[in-house]
């Protein structure tokens, strides 16, 4: 194997965080360590097999070009529990239920998924922005 194909198992094991999120029918998934680093899929598990895909391409065009390649971000700074409480008004949570019946899903997974597609399009919006 080359140098740059070990480097790129070297940096194919380290614990870089994947975001996976539902877009417009799909799933977009992305490595924000690995800036650019993105891909999406039908279903979770390919959107999951073509990021691995995009990051060895990433990485072998980094370590082609010379580039850094960032570290994982350790997430042991934090500690997220995956829950939250919010206050909303009443008027809001009943919309929201009503939402959620609609698309025969329950409250908690709507709102999981309504978010995970606002924070996704944000960060598109940002990296749109950032390249132009």
């Amino acid at each position: 194997m080359t140098t740059i194909g070990n480097e790129i198992k070297r940096y194919m094991a380290l614990p870089y965080c994947i975001e996976l999120a539902p877009d417009e029918g799909g799933w977009f998934v992305s490595i924000p360590d690995l800036p650019g680093c993105m891909s999406q899929g039908t279903t979770p598990q390919e959107a999951l097999e073509m990021i691995r895909d995009a990051q060895r391409l990433w990485l072998q065009v980094a370590l082609e070009d010379g580039m850094a390649i960032p570290p994982p971000h350790a997430e042991d700074e934090h500690n997220y529990s995956g829950k939250f409480n919010v206050r909303v008004p009443k008027s809001l949570h009943r919309d929201l239920v009503r939402a959620a019946e609609a698309q025969g899903t329950s409250l908690n997974l709507y709102i999981a998924t309504t978010l995970a597609r606002a924070v996704a399009s944000d960060a598109l919006l940002a990296a749109t922005a950032a390249s132009e």
